[in-house]
C-alpha cells in the first residue's frame, strides 16, 4: 500500500524522505518558495556512507513520488501522515504554525523527528506535569488543538548535515543509526507506522556500479531504518546523549565538538548519562528502553562537530531547541537537581539572552 505522508522541513526532513521514496511511498516535503522549486526541478540527493562506500542516492532514482511546496494552501487531511521534521521554534514561523493548526484540525497522526518532544507527546506520559513545562517551548500556543493520542515521537538518532559547499537539496548523513518511534495510542495509526517501518526495512537502492547484492544485481541495504516500539519510553533514550553531549558542546566563550564535550572527561560523562538515565527510568522507562552509555560513547567518537544547537547559539539565534530546560524541569518535578544540568541551562540562557539582545542586521 502506497501512503501519502507530508514531511514539514526539507534539511532533515529529506533523509527520513528519502527512506520513504525508497519504499515506494509519496512524500511532500515542506520547505521555502526558493527550496520547495529547487527540490521540484532537481530533486533531492541524501548521501550515505555504506559499508566503506560512498552512496548518493536521489530522489530522481527512487520509485516514490517526491513533490516540494511551501506552507500556505498545504491541505492536510489530504495525507496519511505528517512528520515534523524542524526545530521547535520553526513551527511558530508565519506560515507554518497556520499550517499546524490545520494539521491539528484535519487530526492526521503526526510522527515527530525532534529532539525537542512536541507537548502533547508529552501529555501521553503520566509522570510530567506538562503545564509546568510550557515554558520551554517557543510558541506554546502551536500544540494547543492538537490531540495526544495522535502525536508521537521518534528518536532522531541519525545524524545528518547539509554541507555548506552545496545546495540545499543535498544532505550529508554522518551517523546512520534508526529512528526509534513510539507506538501512537491508537491501532489504526500505529499499523501506518509498522506498515511504513516493513516497507522500509524490505527497500533496496541500486547505485549503477554492480557491487550490490541482494534481490537484483547491484541492489544494497541502505542505512536508517525506522523501528516502532510499544514503550512509549524509547524515544527518550535520545535524552541522555542530549544532556551529555550535545548541550555540553556549549561553553562561555566558544563551543567543542561533540565527540570532545563526551571523552574529554569521560568518567564525568557517564555520571552525566546516567543521571538522565535514572530520571527517565523515574517517569516509567525500563532499561530496555534506553541506550548503554558505553555504546553511546563508541557513536560520539565519530561526532567531530558541534551540535546543532551549539552551531545555532553561536550563529546568533533567538531561540534553540530546549532539551535542556525540559529536562531540569521535569526532574524538579520530582525533586531532583544536577549540578552539571544547572550550569548546562545558565550557559544556554545566557547566550540566548545576548543574542536576543544584538539587533539582526
Amino acid at each position: 500500500m502506497t501512503y501519502r505522508v507530508l514531511i514539514l522541513g526539507a534539511s532533515y526532513g529529506s533523509l527520513f524522505g528519502t527512506k520513504l521514496l525508497m519504499a515506494g511511498q509519496s512524500v511532500a516535503l515542506v520547505c521555502t518558495r526558493s527550496t520547495a522549486e529547487l527540490i521540484n526541478r532537481d530533486g533531492t540527493v541524501v548521501k550515505f556512507s555504506v559499508k566503506g562506500r560512498d552512496i548518493d542516492v536521489a530522489s530522481t532514482k527512487l520509485p516514490g513520488q517526491l513533490s516540494a511546496t511551501t506552507p500556505y494552501g498545504v491541505d492536510p487531511a489530504a495525507f496519511d501522515l505528517v512528520v515534523l521534521g524542524m526545530q521547535e521554534a520553526q513551527y511558530g514561523s508565519p506560515g507554518v504554525r497556520e499550517l499546524m493548526g490545520r494539521i491539528a484540525k484535519a487530526r492526521v497522526p503526526c510522527l515527530a523527528i525532534m529532539n525537542m518532544p512536541p507537548l502533547p507527546y508529552l501529555q501521553r506520559i503520566p509522570e510530567i506535569r506538562t503545564a509546568e513545562v510550557a515554558a520551554c517551548y517557543a510558541d506554546l500556543g502551536v500544540w494547543q488543538d492538537f490531540d495526544p493520542a495522535l502525536v508521537t515521537l521518534a528518536s532522531p538518532d541519525p545524524q545528518a548535515f547539509r554541507p555548506p559547499d552545496q545546495p540545499k537539496n543535498v544532505l550529508q548523513v554522518g551517523l546512520p543509526t534508526n529512528f526509534k518511534a513510539a507506538r501512537f495510542a491508537g491501532d489504526a495509526p500505529t499499523a501506518i507506522l509498522r506498515a511504513l517501518e516493513t516497507a522500509i526495512e524490505d527497500a533496496r537502492f541500486d547505485p549503477g556500479d554492480g557491487q550490490g547484492s541482494g534481490q537484483s544485481t547491484g541492489s544494497i541495504e541502505v542505512p536508517v531504518k525506522l523501528k516502532v516500539h510499544d514503550s512509549i519510553f524509547v524515544p527518550l533514550a535520545k535524552w541522555p546523549m542530549l544532556i551529555t553531549g550535545n548541550y555540553r558542546c556549549i561553553l562561555a566563550d566558544r563551543m567543542i565538538p561533540i565527540k570532545e564535550a563526551v571523552h574529554g572527561d569521560l568518567q564525568r560523562s557517564r555520571q552525566v548519562y546516567d543521571w538522565v538515565s535514572k530520571l527517565c527510568l523515574g517517569l516509567g522507562a525500563d532499561e530496555a528502553d534506553l541506550v548503554p552509555f558505553d555504546k553511546y560513547a563508541k557513536a560520539a567518537e565519530g561526532l567531530g562537530k558541534p551540535s546543532s544547537a551549539a552551531r545555532a547559539l553561536f550563529g546568533g539565534a533567538a531561540h534553540i531547541e530546549r532539551v535542556d530546560c525540559l529536562v531540569r524541569r521535569i526532574a524538579g518535578q520530582r525533586g531532583l537537581s544536577f549540578d552539571t544540568l544547572d550550569e548546562i541551562v545558565a550557559l544556554v540562557d545566557q547566550r540566548l539572552a545576548k543574542n536576543r539582545a544584538t539587533p539582526t542586521a
